[in-house]
Formats: structure tokens, C-alpha cells, sequence
């Protein structure tokens, strides 16, 4: 069984601090039985609306394999982080090897502003 959680970290957290959050959730994954499948960190963004206080918040997206068990240390550890301040989690019917919607967007607009800077050099 696949499926994709999603957490939105505070915003006052490092990008550093963000990451050992995220493999203290993996660790807990690994040990319940299941694996990471995909990892990915989305950065901050803004929030569709006010959480907290916050308008913004560091994404980050996980897909898991595994038995339930494994979910659930997954889903009981994000409960206790009080430094999450939303997840979201949703079984998958397939797994895909391609990168997320998001981080296709992020590579493409990085491969223009090569492109152009590419561009500008040659002219």
C-alpha cells in the first residue's frame, strides 16, 4: 500500500531543522516496517490561508510503502510535532517515478532562467 502525506512545517523553523524533522519521520517509518518511497522538500510557501498566525509554512511530501503500522508511527509522530502545523494524508491507487506536479513547475521555471541567462552570455 502507497500513500502520499504532506505536512506543512512552521515557518519559524530553519531549513536545517526542517530536514531533521523529516528524517525523525522516516526513522520512525523504517522502524514501524515501511519505507520512503519519495522524499520531497517543496520549500516555504505561502498558505492558502492564516494558520497559527502564519501565512506562510516549509512543505514537504512523503510517500510511504508499507503496512498500515508503518502509517500509523508515521501519522502518531506528525500528531506529537508541535512544530507541524498541517498534514494530510491520502492512499495511493499507483505509484508514479515522476517528480510531483509542484517540483515539475520549480525544475521548469529553473531551466528557463538557465536558459536565458545561457541567453544573455551568448549575446
Amino acid at each position: 500500500m502507497y500513500y502520499e502525506t504532506i505536512f506543512i512545517v512552521n515557518p519559524d523553523i530553519s531549513q536545517e531543522n526542517t530536514e531533521n524533522i523529516i528524517n525523525e519521520f522516516v526513522a520512525k517509518v523504517e522502524k514501524a516496517g515501511g519505507r520512503i518511497v519519495k522524499r520531497e522538500y517543496w520549500g516555504v510557501r505561502p498558505l492558502a490561508y492564516s494558520i497559527a498566525k502564519r501565512k506562510r509554512g516549509h512543505y514537504v511530501l512523503l510517500v510511504t510503502d508499507g503496512e498500515p503500522e508503518a502509517l500509523r508511527a508515521l501519522e502518531r509522530a506528525i500528531s506529537l510535532e508541535e512544530r507541524v502545523i498541517r498534514s494530510l494524508t491520502v492512499k495511493l491507487d499507483e505509484l508514479s517515478d515522476a517528480p510531483s506536479p509542484l517540483m515539475r513547475r520549480k525544475s521548469s521555471a529553473s531551466e528557463e532562467t538557465a536558459q536565458e541567462a545561457d541567453g544573455e552570455a551568448a549575446a
